[in-house]
């Protein structure tokens, strides 16, 4: 596919402030002296930059576009490892080594970008001290930074497709532009606009053989991408070539579906979407949309099944607070919960969830491990916390692990009786046997595959199942089989699962509820006691006890988690703001002292959240935006209390933006 070129002038100025952005100041002549070394690149959708493996002779700087790194790994298998947005510098560190290419790198859609072969760059370091010294502390630069935590770009061209009927999708766009622009400035555009702009009524879809109105059109477009950090593409409703050059423009799509409507396959869907070049799919994103008295989604299975989506959220339009958390994810400054297992400590998720809502921070996405699976299907089921308290005081409040077996052949506690817990609750709660994926947030459970020995994550599927699985401590309960496989405790192999959310889409910031309350105590005598003899220990009063050991159920329980509480370190780094409530009193079956474990986890709660900076709150809250200002120079911030720096986009800076009375505010919002 041909790519139409871009005017020198208009390619000049990107190219200006992406090099600004990308070395820092340095002067005019060595300025020119670099460009003079450049050559210009334009890639079509679907092409690949370089290979993985082939001798690395140059480096690139993206101009325009996206791009997508994909690596090979030894058994053969190929995974996407990061995208690349405008002002991204690629392959850099071949103008110093002779090290093959580490990655497969291709076009998602239409892009430029300039090129410095190595033998350019070796006459410029003979020619110019300045520009060697600003290439070199760059280098050195992305050597010394730190990882970020997620390598995925945020979308900046997102198209929006109407896939059924009944949907408003500008309607829709400038609803999220409204959302959008306490992040950045933000365009919306559809066919209309097009022709407006262009003076020229019916250009947006005249077809591809009108070669000049097609140049002007992408020149538009990019010009208009370049001065925005948003630019919402809407589509028509039906596979026209707008349609088809919205499909082809994006770095993301959302599908937009009434889900009432049946979840057949839509024209633009199999026109636009399953004819396009391989490997140039933008991420398709399906959005139901939902009345706003919708108590809980359903059917969502039906919806998925037939189409590979990168991803689903549902959304009440009609609600502001849904609309905001889809331009967070969107923005990739979602905030997700994570949720540790803890057995009857868990309860105190339920305090801290409180006192997150009492200060208006809105999760956006939640998973856990074990009882912090189950609390975490209560965040995501977005129901009003008096619902839930009552749903869980009911369902945990009266000892669900009291039942034990007469003969333990697999497990000392019966499963019967906690999954008709588990069924009840979802059932009261939502009013049917819900699937994970019917959850109004996203939504996962840790489980442990036993069969395979690896960490089994549940997004899909029957959602008491998949907690069964999370919550099924090896030994105390009995395992699930789930695909020919047996499945168990998440918390073998990740009890407090931080780098899952870190992985999730559109999440920026992570808040973990951490329950490991282990504190080293030294055995004083030399052997273990007898049986009776700690029997008749237990009976004493506590003040008078010899034998301070573990009862049976929590030195089972605790020994099935020791590698996740190694991991707890490792996984604190990975959070923005930490929680980690002192319940060294309270047993893992303590499932009577529900208010009391609960109120422990808001007070925990509050005193953390009283002690986090103000701007911090302000943040997560959505009164301090995170603007995304294009073509600036990098800054580092530190969020939370956990001390982790993270670095953003060279060609992107980040700055505090009041929002006032968190209200949304609209910036560079326009329908042309």
């Amino acid at each position: 596919m041909e790519f139409d070129s871009i005017p020198q002038r208009h390619q000049d100025q990107l190219l200006a402030r992406h090099l600004h952005a990308f070395l820092g100041e340095i002067d005019a002549p060595a300025m020119e002296l670099l460009r003079q070394h450049l050559q210009w690149v334009e890639i079509a959708g679907g092409e690949v930059l370089m290979t993985q493996g082939e001798p690395g002779d140059s480096m690139y700087l993206s101009i325009s576009g996206r791009l997508r790194a994909y690596v090979r790994d030894e058994d053969g298998t190929q995974r996407m490892v990061r995208e690349m947005a405008r002002g991204h510098s690629i392959g850099e560190m071949s103008l110093y080594t002779d090290e093959p290419r580490s990655a497969t790198v291709v076009a998602i859609r239409d892009s430029v970008l300039v090129r410095l072969a190595k033998s350019e760059f070796r006459r410029l370091l003979a020619s110019s001290a300045q520009v060697s010294i600003a290439l070199t502390r760059q280098i050195i630069h992305r050597m010394q930074a730190p990882q970020q935590r997620s390598e995925m770009e945020p979308p900046v061209t997102i198209g929006l497709l109407p896939i059924t009927a009944g949907v408003a999708p500008f309607a829709f766009a400038q609803s999220l532009a409204a959302q959008l622009a306490r992040i950045g400035r933000v365009r919306v555009l559809d066919s209309a606009a097009i022709d407006e702009l262009l003076d020229e009524p019916g250009a947006a879809n005249l077809d591809d053989s009108s070669g000049e109105t097609n140049r002007r059109i992408a020149l538009l477009l990019d010009e208009i991408e370049a001065a925005h950090e948003f630019v919402l593409l809407v589509a028509d409703d039906s596979p026209t070539p707008w349609t088809r050059r919205c499909s082809r423009q994006s770095d993301e799509l959302l599908l937009l579906a009434d889900a009432s409507a049946e979840p057949m396959l839509h024209p633009i869907e199999e026109q636009c979407l399953m004819r396009r070049p391989a490997r140039s799919e933008a991420a398709e994103i399906l959005v139901l949309l939902h009345a706003a008295d919708t108590r809980s989604p359903r059917g969502t299975r039906h919806w998925l099944a037939r189409r590979l989506v990168a991803d689903h959220i549902h959304i009440r339009p009609e609600l502001e607070r849904d609309m905001a958390r889809l331009a967070r994810i969107q923005s990739r400054t979602g905030v997700g919960l994570v949720l540790a297992g803890g057995g009857a400590r868990g309860l105190a998720h339920l305090g801290i969830y409180r006192a997150l809502q009492e200060r208006g921070i809105e999760i956006d996405c939640v998973g856990g491990t074990s009882i912090g699976s189950v609390m975490a299907a209560y965040v995501a089921t977005d129901q009003p916390l008096p619902e839930v308290m009552k749903n869980a005081r009911h369902a945990f409040g009266n000892n669900p692990t009291g039942v034990f077996n007469w003969v333990p052949m697999l497990s000392l506690i019966k499963g019967r009786r906690l999954r008709k817990i588990l069924d009840g609750a979802v059932h009261d709660l939502l009013g049917f046997d819900a699937d994970v994926e019917d959850l109004w947030k996203s939504c996962y459970c840790i489980a442990t595959n036993y069969s395979q020995a690896q960490e089994q994550q549940f997004r899909s599927g029957p959602l008491v199942k998949a907690m069964l699985a999370s919550i099924s401590i090896p030994g105390a309960l009995p395992p699930v089989i789930h695909e020919g496989d047996l499945l168990c405790d998440g918390g073998t192999f990740n009890n407090f699962p931080v780098d899952v959310m870190r992985g999730m889409r559109g999440i920026g910031k992570v808040i973990g509820v951490d329950l490991n309350a282990r504190k080293s105590r030294r055995i004083e005598h030399e052997d273990v006691p007898g049986s009776w003899a700690v029997l008749r220990d237990r009976l004493r009063p506590a003040a008078k006890r010899r034998y301070w050991l573990p009862s049976l159920a929590a030195y089972l329980m605790n020994v099935t988690i020791l590698y996740s509480v190694s991991r707890q370190k490792q996984a604190k780094k990975l959070t923005d703001l930490y929680f980690n409530p002192p319940l060294q009193r309270v047993g893992m079956l303590a499932w009577k002292r529900f208010d009391a474990i609960v109120a422990q986890g808001h007070a925990h709660g509050v005193k953390v959240l009283d002690e986090t900076p103000p701007e911090v709150i302000d943040v997560l809250v959505g009164k301090r935006a995170v603007r995304r200002v294009v073509g600036s120079q990098p800054v580092r911030s530190e969020i939370g209390n956990s001390g982790t720096a993270q670095t953003d986009s060279k060609a992107v800076r980040t700055e505090p933006v009041e929002v006032p009375g968190g209200d949304s505010t609209r910036a560079s919002t326009s329908s042309a």
